[in-house]
């Protein structure tokens, strides 16, 4: 678990110039904001950039500086375009080195089918840490406080799942409330409840062409003593005909 003196915050660096060009859509970065969102940790920024070392270079150190975790989803692997390592050591001004264990790893695996697109994969920037997981496929990669996530979303849940609870901080609680109402009917009331609730952070969201409800409200906070004093505060002063439920 995490040291949760302070609130932990997040950068997810999508890379790969399919997301950018429309022929993959992106998964990962819901994936993850929903996972560390669970957990505690505020995610700040998604970037989403294409396969160039300096693009990838320069993300990754700014968001490293800034943001307590960065995970990165995509460029892992043995072909061309695989350049988030190179990316990463360009950034930190680090060379790239085969990684002892990576190398063993593949040299026991593959034997004599061992080439250079396999080596390439055991490739990191000096310094990296790689976290194996004895069955798992293929390590984890870490660099400094940058998690270095291949893009292929089944391989990024099962890993991303080994490492889960060294996030673990404080837990941000949530309620929604359903409103069969527009946003412009309960703007008034919801206003007075977010002036009156700092500690908490509301969202309203419309919902189109959905017969039961118009609107969603989420609450949110680590104080689940002020979430539920907040949201009966709301639930009290809005409409009874409206709230279709609450969860």
């Amino acid at each position: 678990m995490s040291d949760c003196s302070t609130i932990k915050t997040a950068g997810i660096i999508i890379i790969g110039n399919e997301i950018l060009s429309g022929k993959v859509q992106d998964s990962n970065s819901f994936y993850l904001v929903s996972e560390l969102r669970a957990l505690g940790v505020n995610i700040m920024r998604i970037s989403v950039i294409p396969d160039d070392v300096e693009t990838i270079g320069r993300e990754a150190l700014t968001f490293s500086g800034i943001f307590d975790y960065v995970f990165t989803s995509g460029g892992v692997g043995p072909t061309h375009d695989d350049i988030t390592i190179a990316g990463i050591a360009r950034g930190f001004g680090v060379k790239v080195i085969r990684h002892p264990a990576l190398e063993e790893r593949f040299r026991a695996r593959y034997g004599e089918a061992l080439n250079d697109p396999i080596m390439k994969m055991a490739e990191v920037p000096e310094g990296a840490e790689v976290m194996d997981f004895g069955n798992a496929r293929f390590p984890l990669v870490v660099f400094r406080n940058i998690f270095i996530f291949p893009g292929i979303p089944k391989y990024l849940r099962e890993k991303f799942v080994l490492i889960r609870e060294r996030f673990r901080c404080a837990a941000i609680y949530l309620e929604k409330l359903f409103l069969d109402a527009e946003e412009s009917d309960i703007a008034p009331s919801l206003n007075k409840i977010v002036e009156g609730h700092r500690e908490v952070s509301f969202g309203s969201y419309p919902v189109l062409d959905n017969p039961e409800y118009k609107i969603v409200i989420t609450a949110e906070s680590r104080d689940e003593k002020a979430l539920n004093r907040a949201v009966g505060e709301l639930v009290a002063i809005l409409p009874k005909r409206i709230i279709v439920r609450t969860e």
